[in-house]
């Protein structure tokens, strides 16, 4: 995924291609199909399937770090989604998660990192990373692959910089000062 509706990719011949699509629907709608693809030619899976639908702005997250995010999840069934089961788009509270406090489902943690604000990102996420053999009672059948949309709405990182953070910068936090949070402790961007 790349800003401005392009997507590039490369063939089995290692040959690069740019798709440039009419619409940011258009663009997110392929990058799903290309995920489903992927993850129904790759039997056996054990690790999530991650996709950027958008990239989003800043410094990716990592373990510790919080985020609000929006999310839809369905049930992956015949090879594609199956029912919603569960979201929180159509509601006023985002889900707010720590990254590795082990709060959410395995997959998340691990299909969320690097994440930006912003970003979208569609998850596939195999039983054992999700609920695994009991499942969700009413909810999730055992051992039921999942896929997530989710989108990072808010950002708070371990490492927000501050004036006096400035001289000791290390590699993973940016050049110049984050905004002053705001009482919640989010960043007021």
């Amino acid at each position: 995924v790349q800003p401005n509706n392009y997507s590039t990719f490369y063939d089995d011949q290692r040959q690069n291609w740019s798709i440039m699509f009419e619409s940011e629907k258009a663009a997110m709608d392929f990058s799903k199909q290309v995920c489903i693809a992927k993850y129904n030619s790759s039997p056996g899976l054990d690790s999530v399937l991650c996709q950027d639908l958008l990239l989003g702005e800043g410094q990716g997250v990592e373990g510790g770090d919080s985020l609000e995010v929006a999310y839809t999840g369905w049930l992956f069934q015949n090879n594609g989604l199956g029912q919603v089961f569960d979201s929180n788009v159509t509601k006023d509270k985002l889900l707010r998660l720590k990254l590795g406090s082990g709060k959410v489902i395995k997959g998340w943690e691990e299909g969320m990192m690097g994440m930006k604000k912003g970003g979208r990102r569609y998850l596939i996420i195999p039983p054992a990373l999700a609920y695994g053999a009991q499942g969700v009672a009413g909810c999730v059948p055992p051992d039921s692959t999942l896929v997530f949309e989710v989108e990072v709405r808010r950002v708070k990182l371990v490492k927000e910089c501050s004036a006096s953070d400035i001289q000791s910068v290390s590699s993973r936090d940016s050049p110049a000062p984050s905004p002053v949070p705001t009482s919640d402790g989010f960043s007021a961007e």
